[in-house]
């Protein structure tokens, strides 16, 4: 059975999390404790090269890390419903899109405004850096306008690559998620992006929401008044 290591705390973890247990894919839950440090040890290091989460080590062995390479490789070895990755090419192309968009222009704007505005100082115990937060905000935002008025250009538009959920939601939908634990709405003033998120949690559930307790937590413990 493969091996699935992560931590629900990284949000493609949490994606990856929630489409093995929508397609009910065999795999073995493998928790790496990040705020322990455990993928830092070199125990994990023979696991994944690279020491990050998540990663897996398939039965025969193989390992693999990179939350998009090992969507695809098990999309590639099981039978799962199409939605999630169309087998028609201009299809599963659109979903590519997204997933080739996602890295950079989503990803890197919402992980490093949150980790700019709370985990770093947090950890470090050292102020808020104000400058690097609002240029992080800058960018953010113009990433999530894009989603509104691009890839959701409709309000009839239900999800970002088709009529049909697909891995490309639950992975946007998660990285959105990292704002709200720095006193961020990433949906004020986007309600395409907010009914588009509404659908994508409604089609997810429960397992939507049982793989973000401890987000829910955190931003219960900032205090929603900020939001």
């Amino acid at each position: 059975m493969m091996k699935y290591y992560f931590d629900l705390l990284s949000q493609p973890s949490r994606a990856l999390w929630i489409f093995l247990k929508m397609t009910k894919v065999p795999a073995q839950f493998i928790k790496v404790d990040l705020g322990k440090a455990e993928h830092l040890t070199d125990k994990f290091k023979e696991i994944n090269r690279f020491q990050k989460v998540p990663c897996i080590v398939d039965a025969d062995g193989f390992k693999l890390s990179e939350s998009v390479a090992i969507f695809r490789y098990i999309t590639s070895l099981n039978d799962v419903p199409e939605n999630w990755y169309p087998k028609d090419i201009k299809a599963r192309a659109l979903v590519d899109e997204y997933l080739e968009y996602q890295h950079n222009s989503v990803r890197l704007p919402c992980a490093m405004y949150f980790q700019t505005k709370w985990l770093i100082p947090r950890l470090s115990g050292n102020p808020i850096d104000e400058k690097k937060a609002a240029a992080y905000k800058k960018l953010m935002e113009q990433s999530l306008n894009n989603l509104e008025n691009v890839w959701l250009e409709s309000a009839d538009r239900k999800f970002l690559a088709s009529e049909e959920i697909s891995f490309a939601d639950i992975l946007a939908a998660c990285e959105l998620e990292q704002p709200k634990m720095a006193w961020y709405d990433p949906f004020d003033g986007r309600p395409r992006l907010r009914s588009w998120y509404d659908r994508v949690r409604d089609a997810t559930n429960p397992y939507y929401d049982e793989a973000h307790v401890v987000v829910k937590k955190v931003i219960e413990k900032n205090g929603k008044s900020k939001l």
